[in-house]
């Protein structure tokens, strides 16, 4: 079987080719387009997650060997969750190539944050099975990059960080909440507002409710710590 010139081209921006392109085609397929005659993703996203772990609990070890695991962990975090896994398939336009049922493709699956980080681990354990662990090793330490050695020293998400500077001042929680809500639904926009109980707050928006609260946590962050 011969890849189409769209996925012929994604496999170029990935900088791997495949020796079965049954199995590139089968990591960008969606459950939603999947038939008796196709097979989905989500067993190659369930495997390609733990090449993923291995390979960046590896790379993070060789970058800083006087690392404790206190610091390794929260970078492993950052490197390995939705948002990131998300990035990197951005960084190479795997959306473009996503085949997605109609209603997907309706609500805007090609941009879902989800649909994005699942099929980056798909096709991470398309490469390992088409060419084993240092194939895949090669592909995900090209494809993250600087995300490695630039990873920060603290990489807790804004949110915890924010929860813990309350805690550790006696406050309860900080609350969140929605101010507004625009756009088409298949591509909404949210503003989140964040409080802290003792009286200091931050707005941000984003396209997702999460990438708001995020993005006011680390604002309002900023803020008190200075």
């Amino acid at each position: 079987m011969k890849l189409s010139a769209e996925l012929s081209a994604f496999s170029k921006r990935l900088g791997y080719s495949f020796q079965t392109p049954e199995l590139l085609i089968r990591a960008v397929t969606h459950s939603s387009i999947v038939s008796p005659h196709r097979d989905d993703n989500q067993r190659l996203e369930f495997l390609g997650d733990r090449v993923l772990g291995l390979v960046m609990a590896e790379a993070l070890l060789a970058a800083d060997p006087s690392a404790p695991e206190g610091l390794l962990a929260p970078r492993y975090n950052a490197l390995v969750r939705r948002e990131a896994c998300a990035d990197v398939a951005r960084q190479i336009d795997l959306g473009a190539v996503l085949k997605l049922g109609r209603s997907e493709m309706k609500s805007g699956g090609r941009r879902k944050e989800a649909l994005l980080a699942d099929a980056m681990e798909a096709v991470i354990a398309a490469i390992y099975q088409d060419g084993g662990f240092d194939a895949a090793r090669a592909a995900i330490l090209k494809l993250w990059g600087a995300r490695i050695n630039n990873v920060a020293d603290d990489a807790r998400d804004a949110k915890t960080a924010l929860q813990e500077w309350a805690q550790a001042r006696g406050e309860v929680p900080p609350q969140y909440i929605e101010v507004a809500r625009t756009g088409p639904d298949h591509q909404p926009v949210f503003t989140i507002e964040v409080r802290l109980a003792s009286g200091p707050s931050e707005q941000a928006t984003a396209g997702s409710k999460r990438h708001a609260e995020q993005a006011a946590a680390s604002a309002l962050l900023k803020k008190v710590d200075q």
